[in-house]
């Protein structure tokens, strides 16, 4: 277990970092225009990040033991198809109602 002083001071160390990677950006680019190319592609990392959390989950949950199941397989697809064509709040919420009526069918 660790100490109430080494957790209390990486906690500060970790917030301190990730406030000056945020800043990092924010600081240098928030007052200037982006690049049009820039800021399109801006607009794919929720469509990126979202699989790349995800399929760790879908193939092998802790729920099952490890073992892949339909129900979460044919959720991830739903899940990719609607974030190609909506949003990521879109893609989420299929996937979520995907999921629930399979696992309910199955």
């Amino acid at each position: 277990m660790i100490d109430d002083a080494t957790f209390w001071t990486l906690t500060l160390l970790l917030g301190i970092g990730t406030f000056l990677i945020r800043f990092s950006f924010l600081g240098f680019f928030g007052r200037r225009k982006l690049p049009d190319w820039f800021v399109l592609h801006l607009k794919y990392v929720g469509v990126g990040v979202l699989p790349a959390m995800v399929t760790p989950l879908v193939l092998w949950p802790q729920a099952t033991g490890g073992e892949t199941e339909p129900a979460r397989i044919i959720a991830a697809l739903v899940t990719f198809l609607v974030a190609l064509r909506l949003s990521v709040t879109g893609a989420l919420v299929a996937g979520m109602g995907t999921l629930y009526l399979t696992q309910a069918l199955f």
